[in-house]
């Protein structure tokens, strides 16, 4: 969830405005230019090929739009330099140019999938579906923005394995951002090992592939409410409004910041939940139903079902189409007969199943997906698990049992890695450590340190608590990418400077004022409000009308949900409180709530939500995770007989925040064949806190024992985990 106010847009390090393509396009030829005269000898030749794998991929990213939000400390003994915090001049605010350039409007709602070219090899269509799926005759509909990744073979290949839908979490996460971010490295790791041919006629050598080789479309999707989907759901007026919102968010810092904080940020939540939760304010008066009460997670599930039921549609067009083309060909090769493609992309009516890979809150629509239509699932992946009785009916109480933990953790790794590695270590190991850290908190609430301007290019400054804490929540998410920078930044306000914490805070601002065009179509146009600014608004709409009755605990009993949390956590009880705070007051309620049962029983039921999946479901869990402990995992998978529980030896939130080829392996294995990993399987890390964050960090031993295929697959894992959000949703889940 989300806190009361938009509190990690502004303290999140990947709202730091974003690299464009121009700005990475001399990376890798300096990397290659300095790494050339070590890659001669035996034992660096295979550091070598890790490291031309990692810049391939980073030149794919920069050509597909991926994020860099922020330089992390990449190496041992690395400085994080000032001019590193510094965003490129010439970036966008949340997503590359020509991400931010294409007008989804563009593109007409239709009934069935269209897809269109677009975004530099991505395809993308917009589904026109029932705002009210108990109305459907109604004229209330919505427009799902959707994208796919194309598989790298033709539709009508046999070895094309279909389409797996993502949800990178939230609720309120972005499932078109995921995939033009993430989605050919998403592939990487799905896709089968081997090297293929995309073009139809390369395809036909393969026709008789033992189906052990699948390559796979990637589809996202923004769920209804969230950024691109429409009716656009927004509570402001236009951007400036919410950016002032959010400043005195920032201002006023997090509950526990001062003795009043309860006090005022409750006021704060009561002001936007009564008006926001209301009526949707953008909604057209000729709308007979309030969308607020159809953006919870059951019709998005719905969704999921129309999403996989109109693609086997378009993949009967396409294969109708490649026949057609097969029939006329005259060019003596061994094709793929007419019947044989026909028969393959024909369209499953009313029985299409979904392949799924869901992250955090994506964990919990998963699951309620597979307890609405078991017959449907073929292949799911549910990765960082959400109790999903827990959300639905409450307490909320059982998130953060493992977080300190965690924090724990990382000041180990960085009593091991030594000052070189970890600029916060101290003599005295991870209690000497924590000692410190916390002696910086409780002087930084009491007396905030004043950053003066360097008359340069930064301006004057204060570091907050609030501003330490959320630094610490970040790391928290992901250890390994974030904790030297957590490291860097305390080290730096302990020295009494905090320069580099300073400009790493005003780096996060994003400066929107009104245009012009704003100012002539008036406010909750589609010229005042970005799409992808709305996530505070999503989640609040998803999670308070998901879980029953959450929006009448009164100040009082808010005030003892807080101070329970605050006993299991002290790094992270205070902000997660105020995911729940942002319910307060809320309105709306859900018109279609599915809520359970989750408990699959012996699967010898038929009724819905009592029997047995399809296929098995694959359940995926750090050991020590910041949000969904493991043992949410554990009661989830209890509850899908025949499911397997994959444990990650790490900490962080969601498997990708760890790098294991282990991992990536059995993920792979389950979408290609369907095979579980054996019970009690545990995979370790390949990169941990602290040892870095190249590749070229590999010890020479696991160099030396990896293949080609384990370099780029392991490249694949790194870039996922430096380019995603650390808990930039607050339910982030």
């Amino acid at each position: 969830m989300r806190p009361y106010g938009n509190v990690d847009a502004i303290f999140n390090s990947d709202n730091v405005k974003m690299k464009t393509k121009s700005d990475y396009a001399e990376v890798p030829v300096a990397t290659l230019s300095d790494q050339r005269k070590l890659c001669w000898s035996p034992g660096t030749r295979v550091k070598c090929a890790l490291i031309a794998a990692l810049v391939t991929v980073l030149l794919w990213d920069c050509y597909s739009g991926a994020p860099r939000a922020f330089s992390f400390p990449s190496s041992p003994g690395h400085k994080l330099k000032t001019s590193e915090v510094v965003a490129s001049e010439s970036a966008t605010d949340n997503e590359s140019a020509n991400i931010s350039t294409f007008r989804w409007s563009s593109i007409t709602p239709s009934r069935d999938l269209q897809y269109h070219d677009c975004l530099d090899g991505f395809q993308c269509a917009r589904l026109d579906l029932p705002m009210d799926y108990h109305r459907e005759d109604s004229p209330d509909r919505i427009a799902l923005a959707i994208v796919r990744k194309p598989a790298k073979v033709p539709v009508s290949d046999p070895r094309y394995g279909g389409a797996i839908l993502v949800n990178p979490g939230g609720p309120g996460g972005s499932g078109v951002a995921k995939v033009l971010y993430h989605g050919g490295l998403i592939q990487q790791i799905v896709d089968a090992a081997n090297e293929t041919r995309t073009t139809e006629s390369d395809s036909d050598s393969h026709q008789d592939s033992d189906g052990q080789h699948k390559y796979f479309d990637i589809v996202g999707f923004d769920p209804r409410g969230v950024n691109n989907s429409t009716p656009i759901l927004t509570c402001f007026p236009d951007n400036f409004a919410r950016q002032t919102w959010d400043l005195q968010v920032q201002a006023e810092g997090l509950l526990g910041s001062s003795e009043g904080s309860l006090r005022t940020a409750w006021r704060r939540a009561r002001a936007y939940t009564e008006g926001c939760s209301s009526r949707h304010p953008g909604q057209s008066e000729n709308t007979t139903s309030n969308y607020l009460e159809h953006v919870n997670t059951t019709p998005v599930a719905a969704d999921m079902a129309q999403i996989i039921e109109r693609h086997g549609e378009w993949r009967e067009r396409e294969g109708v189409k490649a026949a057609a083309r097969a029939a006329v060909d005259v060019n003596g090769r061994n094709r793929d007969s007419r019947q044989s493609i026909i028969a393959r992309t024909k369209w499953q009516r009313g029985k299409e199943k979904l392949q799924y890979w869901g992250f955090s809150y994506g964990t919990l629509l998963g699951a309620t997906f597979a307890a609405m239509y078991p017959e449907k699932v073929s292949r799911m992946v549910l990765d960082g698990v959400v109790d999903a009785e827990d959300y639905y009916n409450g307490p909320w109480l059982g998130n953060l049992v493992d977080t300190d933990l965690i924090l724990h953790k990382v000041w180990r790794y960085c009593s091991e890695a030594g000052p070189d590695r970890c600029p916060f270590w101290r003599p005295g190991g991870p209690q000497a450590i924590h000692a410190v850290y916390e002696k910086l908190l409780h002087d930084i609430w009491d007396d905030p340190l004043s950053v003066p301007g360097d008359n340069r290019r930064r301006g004057p400054e204060i570091v907050t608590w609030t501003d330490v804490k959320m630094v610490v929540k970040n790391a928290l998410y992901q250890p390994v990418m974030l904790g030297p920078l957590m490291a860097e930044l305390l080290q730096d306000i302990t020295n009494g400077t905090g320069a580099l914490f300073a400009e790493y805070k005003q780096s996060a601002r994003k400066p929107s004022c009104r245009s012009a065009q704003c100012e002539i179509d008036g406010p909750f146009s589609e010229e005042c409000v970005s799409p992808n600014w709305n996530e505070l608004e999503a989640t609040s709409a998803v999670l308070c009308t998901d879980a029953e009755g959450i929006g009448s605990l009164t100040e009082d009993e808010f005030r003892s949900y807080w101070e329970t949390l605050r006993g299991q956590s002290s790094a992270m009880g205070d902000y997660w409180a105020q995911t729940r705070l942002n319910c307060a007051g809320w309105k709306a309620r859900a018109k279609w709530r599915f809520s359970g049962p989750f408990d699959m029983g012996d699967g010898t039921s038929t009724t819905t939500g009592s029997a047995t999946t399809a296929h098995p479901i694959l359940f995926v869990s750090n050991t020590l995770d910041t949000v969904t402990p493991l043992r949410m995992a554990q009661k989830m998978s209890s509850r899908f007989p025949g499911s397997g529980l994959l444990q990650q030896d790490a900490e962080g939130h969601c498997s990708f925040t760890a790098p294991s080829l282990c991992t990536a392996r059995a993920i792979r294995r389950y979408f290609q064949t369907g095979v579980m990993p054996q019970p009690g399987t545990r995979c370790e890390p390949d990169i941990k806190p602290f040892e870095g964050q190249d590749l070229s960090q590999l010890s020479d031993e696991m160099a030396s024992s990896m293949s080609e295929e384990d370099v780029a697959l392991l490249a694949a894992l790194v870039e996922i985990a430096r380019s995603s959000k650390a808990g930039r949703m607050g339910w982030h889940y």
